[in-house]
């Protein structure tokens, strides 16, 4: 009786809207074997890639040569590895903090960079980054150690796959090494997500599905998948959704006004906002770029995540968009101000969503054709117009 009264107030309290439960959606299974290389980019993306830089086919050689001349695909690149990175908040101390993550990017630069020249230089580079920091961190610490450990650990293993599957010639010893870093400092930090504002846990999802596709290991990678089904929900609105956003079971958000705060104050939900697009947009572009990155991730192993979150993804990359190509933002929406801007972050789910499953996206078109060729936000995103734009592998 007891247990019956209970169910009863809490399906009440839902439709009042102050217990907003994530609904359950149809699941996918997860793939029986893992697919290499295969985080955030597959053989066939980058054999697509490579066939248009060679014949000079735009936007994907202006891509490359963005990537090519940046210092991340510097020859001469000294690793700045610490066995002990200390990130406080925005980076404050940053005791190695920028150092790991673009010694992190230059890998991934480096692995792309010999994917489309073949030239082993760059692969061999590559490899000594990651050998370098294999063989000395051993720890993340301070404030923001959980989301440094999930940007460098989103974008190590999309060099490592490409470097262990594609070129092949890395030492087993410090493949098993660079393995053994991952599992030991990188996943302990993400495997179990933050109740942060929602940008942080979407990024060690990231890190930890990665992880998991390159250590083979099911039980990790399934991990942040159960994740990701909670977050995205709870981190874009849908007005089916209700009169709340939705939110993360044991989130303790249990009102009206704490779910309002947790929204930076924003009390009007409409399709497509985020739980940070009143905080600024380039935490907002933070969380959708790695929704997308996981996204993309699963359906490179078999397990497309993408019909799941189609229909938030697309109306939050077309809201920010839209503000950010210039659209007077009104009273009611952030009083009147957004602040920043997304960074290159649409080129992925834009791809996934208008180009493979046909939504029209004219707003994200219209900026995503804006800012291409796409770079990196030197944190975890990079070159994506070289390897999402139009690309049908």
């Amino acid at each position: 009786m007891i247990r019956r009264a209970l169910a009863g107030a809490a399906v009440l309290a839902t439709a009042l809207g102050l217990l907003p439960a994530v609904a359950p959606t149809t699941a996918q299974a997860a793939p029986a074997t893992f697919t290499h290389p295969g985080v955030l980019v597959g053989t066939g993306q980058l054999d697509f890639v490579r066939a248009k830089v060679q014949t000079g086919a735009q936007p994907w050689k202006a891509a490359y040569d963005q990537l090519h001349t940046s210092k991340y695909a510097s020859l001469t690149r000294t690793a700045k590895p610490r066995a002990v990175v200390e990130c406080g908040s925005y980076s404050n101390p940053n005791n190695g903090c920028t150092d790991e993550r673009e010694d992190a990017i230059a890998a991934y630069t480096l692995a792309l960079d010999w994917y489309i020249t073949r030239d082993s230089r760059y692969a061999e580079k590559a490899i000594q980054l990651m050998d370098a920091w294999s063989g000395t961190i051993t720890d993340h610490t301070n404030s923001n150690a959980p989301l440094q450990t999930a940007w460098a650990g989103s974008v190590w293993p999309r060099a490592a796959e490409i470097i262990r599957y594609g070129y092949g010639n890395w030492p087993a010893a410090r493949v098993t090494r660079f393995a053994t870093m991952l599992r030991t400092v990188y996943l302990p930090e993400v495997a179990n997500g933050s109740r942060s504002n929602g940008n942080w846990e979407l990024s060690m999802v990231e890190a930890g599905i990665g992880i998991g596709v390159f250590l083979n290991d099911r039980a990790v990678y399934d991990k942040a998948v159960a994740l990701f089904r909670n977050r995205v929900p709870a981190y874009i609105y849908l007005a089916s959704d209700g009169p709340l956003p939705r939110t993360v079971p044991g989130s303790g958000l249990d009102t009206r006004d704490e779910i309002v705060n947790y929204w930076q104050g924003q009390g009007t939900f409409v399709d497509g906002l985020t739980q940070e697009t009143c905080r600024d947009l380039t935490h907002t572009g933070y969380g959708l770029s790695a929704i997308s990155h996981v996204a993309e991730t699963s359906r490179l192993q078999g397990q497309d995540l993408y019909p799941e979150i189609a229909d938030r993804l697309r109306h939050a990359l077309g809201f920010q968009s839209k503000y950010q190509l210039g659209t007077a933002v009104p009273s009611w929406l952030c009083g009147g101000t957004l602040n920043q801007s997304l960074g290159p972050v649409t080129e992925v789910g834009y791809n996934a969503l208008a180009n493979r499953l046909g939504y029209g996206m004219t707003n994200t078109r219209l900026l995503t054709e804006q800012q291409r060729p796409a770079g990196t936000n030197n944190l975890f995103t990079a070159w994506e117009t070289l390897t999402h734009a139009d690309n049908p592998a």
